[in-house]
């Protein structure tokens, strides 16, 4: 692939962007007014509890199934005309387990003319020692997952979902998976979307966020913005509640016992020095907070902002400022999509991000 194919997928373009995205089951609404953006060239990580919707939002993006309200553009368009550059791994896949390894590439090279690296398919799959007389049916599940991966990456797509592809492998299974996923996407310089719930495994794999809750984007943007955003305060409390210096903050979960407080807070300013420590939440502390506390405030950081629909912008937003984010200055706390500065002297976590032409730090 040439490379200026790859560094364009990466170069400012937006992979996937919902504008109040909404689907319906009978009477249960799966997803409702879901409005985010997916840069292209980002790792993205999908989280949520079952029944969030993670895998209605993959089927939407892919173009498996229709919205019942609202929009969904995959590199601008609508995901019928984009379904040659998508790449979609559900849950179980490949499904013919009676077919060898072999007659299963032969069969992706058949269903994808034009398009098909068989070099690739037959690189992933002699790395991971898989038999090419082996059936399907016979693989472990890493052997399994990594054949699915092969026929993924050998179809060259722009845009990878994966719907729990580590879900059921042993550490060292997912330790490789994991490892084949980042060096294909960064060769490939593809766009990936890896739901998941394994949130210990996330951190250092991903470098964007979007965390579904009740069918809705509660959170949403470039890990290091998000976690910005957020300070991890413990300490000693003297009433019932916590010290009012931390409560000044919205407090996406709080944790009392006994005479001592462990709180997630999203910062507004500086976090007042106090009899307590301060500092940033890890990716997993930051996942969990918003998990266990469904009625926190949502937070959509610029990063994930549409551009596509201006009305949604407060006034006096300038985007393309460096360093200033399209919301303008911070908003009351609770409002959705509100962005809220980190002060100069919080500690940054560092994070590693994936573009085309592999990753840095």
């Amino acid at each position: 692939m040439a490379m200026d194919q790859v560094t364009g997928r990466t170069s400012g373009r937006t992979a996937v962007e919902a504008v109040g995205l909404g689907k319906r089951y009978r009477r249960r609404w799966a997803l409702r007014d879901c409005t985010f953006r997916l840069p292209a060239g980002r790792i993205c990580a999908l989280v949520g509890p079952n029944g969030a919707g993670k895998s209605t939002l993959l089927s939407l993006v892919s173009g498996l199934t229709r919205p019942r309200e609202g929009s969904v553009r995959v590199w601008g368009e609508a995901p019928a005309g984009t379904s040659a550059r998508v790449a979609h791994l559900t849950q179980g896949t490949p499904r013919h387990p009676r077919l060898t390894v072999a007659e299963t590439l032969r069969l992706g090279s058949e269903l994808n003319p034009g398009r098909w690296n068989g070099r690739c398919a037959e690189r992933i799959v002699r790395d991971g020692h898989l038999p090419l007389d082996a059936r399907v049916g016979t693989l472990t599940g890493g052997q399994r997952t990594r054949l699915a991966l092969a026929l993924a990456f050998a179809k060259s797509p722009e845009l990878l979902l994966l719907d729990e592809p580590l879900a059921g492998l042993d550490p060292l299974a997912r330790h490789r998976i994991t490892a084949l996923l980042l060096a294909q996407a960064a060769e490939q310089g593809t766009t990936v979307v890896l739901s998941s719930d394994l949130l210990a495994e996330l951190d250092g794999v991903c470098d964007h966020l979007l965390v579904l809750g009740g069918g809705r984007v509660r959170l949403a943007g470039e890990v290091d913005d998000v976690i910005g955003a957020h300070a991890l305060v413990m300490g000693q409390r003297r009433g019932a509640a916590l010290p009012p210096e931390i409560a000044a903050h919205p407090v996406v979960e709080a944790q009392l016992s006994g005479r001592h407080f462990t709180a997630v807070v999203r910062r507004e300013g500086p976090v007042a020095a106090g009899p307590w420590e301060v500092a940033e939440p890890s990716l997993e502390e930051l996942l969990l907070a918003y998990l266990r506390a469904p009625g926190a405030p949502d937070l959509i950081a610029p990063s994930a902002e549409p551009v596509s629909v201006p009305g949604r912008r407060r006034p006096g937003n300038k985007p393309g400022i460096p360093g200033l984010p399209r919301n303008g200055p911070p908003g009351p706390a609770g409002v959705r999509g509100a962005w809220q500065y980190p002060p100069d002297n919080a500690p940054r976590t560092r994070h590693i991000h994936h573009s085309g032409k592999g990753a840095a730090a």
